[in-house]
């Protein structure tokens, strides 16, 4: 990518499918090291949209830019519930079944051991998880994202993941922009804080809106 202060830039992005534009001139810039979260209701072209900046599909019209070096995580319905972490870990490891070779996989789950992503996209990568579990994984993406620093974008349903985890809200429907607000709340954030719950408010009030819109 040329230089440029923007780690993701996106300008007239379009996409269709059957001639039906899942994503319509789209704008987005994500700067270096932002944490960006991207909320919106299934069908809104969040995932495509990761799937085009992830150069997984190229059939677009518009201007995309984003780094050569970046990584991808897609939600893949892969878990199973009621396993440890550590068993389902090893259902994506051949061999015996081993609890340390499974925490030896997480561990090494490290950009310090392979060449630093500059761009991490993240879709729904939580979804399959629930309760602490999903705790858990929430709380060790935001410390990774702080100690190497790259810029991420996070795909979500979900209003308060997105507001615990992001530098910057973008609420997405029917393939555009259509909302977004900074998150300027201290790290680790807290869903008692009246801020917080006032933020979430309002994007639970714009998604609602923007659903009624679409259904009048």
């Amino acid at each position: 990518m040329a230089s440029t202060p923007h780690a993701v830039h996106v300008e007239g992005l379009t996409r269709s499918f059957d001639g039906r534009a899942v994503i319509d001139g789209l704008r987005l810039d994500v700067r270096p090291g932002e944490f960006v979260a991207l909320l919106g209701r299934s069908g809104c072209g969040k995932s495509t949209l990761l799937r085009v900046l992830a150069g997984l599909d190229r059939d677009i019209s518009g201007t995309v830019l984003v780094p050569r070096r970046k990584a991808v995580v897609f939600q893949a319905p892969r878990s199973v519930p009621w396993k440890r972490v550590w068993r389902n870990v090893l259902l994506g490891l051949p061999g015996r079944l081993d609890r340390t070779r499974a925490e030896r996989a997480l561990t090494e789950v490290d950009p310090e051991r392979r060449s630093r992503p500059e761009l991490l996209l993240l879709d729904e990568p939580f979804g399959a998880l629930e309760g602490s579990a999903r705790i858990k994984a929430q709380r060790l993406v935001g410390e990774l994202w702080q100690r190497r620093g790259c810029a991420v974008l996070l795909a979500t349903h979900d209003v308060a993941e997105a507001l615990l985890l992001a530098d910057r809200v973008l609420v997405m429907d029917a393939g555009v922009i259509t909302y977004e607000t900074p998150v300027d709340l201290e790290r680790p954030r807290d869903l008692a804080d009246p801020r917080f719950a006032e933020l979430r408010g309002r994007l639970v009030g714009r998604l609602r809106a923007d659903a009624a819109a679409e259904a009048a």
